[in-house]
């Protein structure tokens, strides 16, 4: 913000112009802290409504650290990615929302995709690289987690886990293997399966894993399973394994992690995302609270709590407990493209749904 100041006299003693121009410094001096004041003074009591499918302590974490700052209260409505995300296209422009965070990418596709989101701002866009983020502009990746094979390494060896996420379609791998798939983190995978491998072989895919897989209910449980020794491997995301070993262990201490890696389907990494409802009465706030959690705030966040899902912000670096995301040999994936509809239509045709 640029200030010109001009001191006239006009009879007005001269004490009193140096007054008026003490005045005036100080304004100039305080402009830094300027922007959050006016945003917590602009908002009203109720501040901004986050309807949130994260993870609730995470984003706990977030919020308090968002109002610590600014002084903007926040309140979060917690659910699944598909049922907040169906909720807000039923809600439409009547939606009390401010804001959407999700787990899992298509769930943004979806609002974006019925026109419900607003643009984000340019600075916003800029606190996470290209790849973490649509092209449209309207929502920004938040945080990551990576697709692994959990195995029993009392019953198989690293040389023995498969390849690839389609080798778990052979026979040989019947009843041998869990998964969660009525759960949004799987029908991430498998809308990337979609994408990278088209219809044909997404819908033969399926059809293996209803005969060869074990379902469960939550990665949390199909991990335990593996653990119990009820499957010898299960498929589903890193931090779920980085958790339970951070605590007790006593849910993984049978279980390694597996990473598909060479840009295998298998490889996926699921962007979390987080945009800001068109319908917002709160936008100026709305949109400071996701630039927050992209930024250097959220992402520290991400470093240092107990949530162990990878940072994305330019230059963010992750809980140094995890495998490097450049490591990873991720396949490229637009997140724009990833569609939950076609996938949950697919797995119910499959009979996996």
């Amino acid at each position: 913000m640029t200030y010109h100041i001009q001191v006239l006299h006009f009879g007005v003693p001269m004490r009193l112009a140096f007054h008026l121009l003490s005045g005036l410094t100080a304004l100039i001096l305080s402009s830094a802290s300027v922007s959050t004041s006016v945003l917590a003074q602009n908002a009203d009591a109720d501040g901004i409504v986050v309807y949130n499918a994260q993870h609730e302590s995470l984003t706990a974490e977030w919020a308090a650290g968002f109002t610590k700052q600014t002084g903007i209260k926040v309140t979060l409505r917690n659910g699944s990615d598909t049922e907040l995300g169906n909720l807000i296209v039923q809600e439409g422009k009547a939606s009390p929302a401010d804001v959407f965070l999700t787990e899992n990418s298509p769930s943004m596709v979806l609002v974006e995709q019925a026109g419900l989101f607003a643009p984000l701002p340019a600075d916003t866009l800029a606190e996470v690289p290209a790849n973490f983020r649509p092209a449209t502009g309207g929502w920004i990746g938040i945080a990551a987690r990576s697709t692994v094979f959990a195995y029993d390494k009392a019953k198989l060896k690293p040389e023995q886990v498969p390849k690839s996420l389609l080798d778990l379609a052979d026979p040989i791998w019947k009843g041998r293997w869990a998964a969660s798939p009525s759960g949004a983190d799987f029908q991430a995978i498998v809308s990337a399966l979609l994408e990278l491998k088209g219809e044909d072989a997404t819908t033969a895919w399926l059809k293996a894993m209803k005969e060869n897989s074990v379902p469960y209910k939550g990665n949390s449980t199909a991990m335990k399973a593996v653990n119990a020794g009820q499957v010898e491997g299960a498929l589903i995301y890193h931090y779920y394994w980085f958790g339970d070993q951070a605590k007790t262990g006593e849910n993984s201490k049978n279980v390694e992690l597996a990473y598909f890696r060479h840009q295998d389907p298998g490889a996926f990494v699921s962007i979390s995302g987080g945009g800001v409802l068109a319908s917002s009465k709160h936008a100026d706030q709305a949109k400071a609270f996701v630039k927050w959690i992209a930024g250097k705030g959220g992402q520290e966040v991400l470093k240092n709590g107990t949530s162990y899902e990878y940072a994305v912000g330019v230059d963010a670096p992750s809980n140094p407990k995890l495998v490097p995301l450049a490591e990873l040999q991720a396949p490229n994936v637009e997140v724009s493209k990833l569609n939950s509809k076609k996938v949950t239509d697919l797995m119910t045709a499959a009979g996996l749904l």
